[in-house]
Parts: structure tokens; C-alpha cells; sequence
């Protein structure tokens, strides 16, 4: 459907007014269908996020601002986030020997077994979007250069 019957507005100042629309608006659909996906694994897309970083670091630890400047959402709290997967005993934090102020951050077996039993359905996940590889790298092109990149 389009944008205009999404949200019943037929009229946009002009094509960058409702380009801004649309992504907003398509961010919040994904969003939605994200939360979807991953509530049935028992986490967020901000705790799937964190563990991907994790899982690319390990056997190694890493520091929480460490997370954070990885983070595809960097207003995520982070210490909460860090928290709620300690508690689903996903995540380790321990004591940085170099800052006794500082922590590192560690996934555990249980939290690659999370990831591990998402693996096969992440595809799928991501073909949501109902393009053809060309038109996704190219979707991908037109964002980053939106963002100035």
C-alpha cells in the first residue's frame, strides 16, 4: 500500500516532505515487525543487537562503551540493557583488571545458543522488505548517502 493510503494523507508539501514520511513511517513498520521476530526468542532487537556484538568479539570481552559506540541505537541504555541479559543469564559482567571503574562484557553459552537458534530464520527476517538484491543494495546506497555518507 502506499504511503498515502497508509496514512490517509494524499497531499505532501513536496517528494522530499513525503520521502521523510515514508521512512519514518517504514521505520516504525519494520520496527514493529522486528519486535515480532524477536519477542519469541525472549529479547529485543536492542538486545539482539548488543549479542551480535558480543558474539563477534568472543571469545573475547569488551568494554559497555565499547558496546554502545557499536550500537546501531546510540540512545540505548546500555547499563539496562547490560542488566536484563545478565538476569536471562545471556551475558557476563566482570570487573576490568586494567579499571577497577570499568567492567568487561562477555556472552555466554546460553546467549550463543540464543543467536545460534535465530540463525536459520534471520534471512527470511530480512527479506521483509520484498526487494531483489539489487534494489536492496541500492535502497542501502540511497541511505547512506542520505546520511551525508
Amino acid at each position: 500500500m502506499k504511503i498515502e493510503e497508509e496514512i490517509k494523507q494524499p497531499k505532501f508539501r513536496d517528494a522530499y516532505h513525503k520521502a521523510v514520511v515514508n521512512l519514518i513511517f517504514t521505520s516504525n513498520w519494520l520496527q514493529s515487525k522486528n519486535q515480532d521476530f524477536f519477542k519469541s526468542y525472549g529479547i529485543t532487537a536492542h538486545q539482539f543487537n548488543l549479542l551480535r556484538i558480543l558474539k563477534g568479539q568472543h571469545p573475547n570481552s569488551i568494554s559497555a562503551t565499547e558496546i554502545k559506540s557499536r550500537l546501531l541505537d546510540k540512545n540505548s541504555d546500555v547499563s539496562r540493557m547490560l542488566d536484563r541479559l545478565i538476569s536471562k543469564n545471556l551475558i557476563l559482567k566482570r570487573a576490568c583488571p586494567k579499571d577497577k571503574r570499568a567492567f568487561d562484557v562477555l556472552i555466554t553459552d546460553e546467549g550463543l545458543e540464543v543467536l545460534k537458534s535465530m540463525e536459520k530464520f534471520l534471512p527470511q527476517r530480512d527479506r521483509i522488505l520484498e526487494l531483489s538484491e539489487e534494489e536492496a543494495m541500492q535502497l542501502s546506497d540511497l541511505l547512506d548517502k542520505c546520511r551525508g555518507v
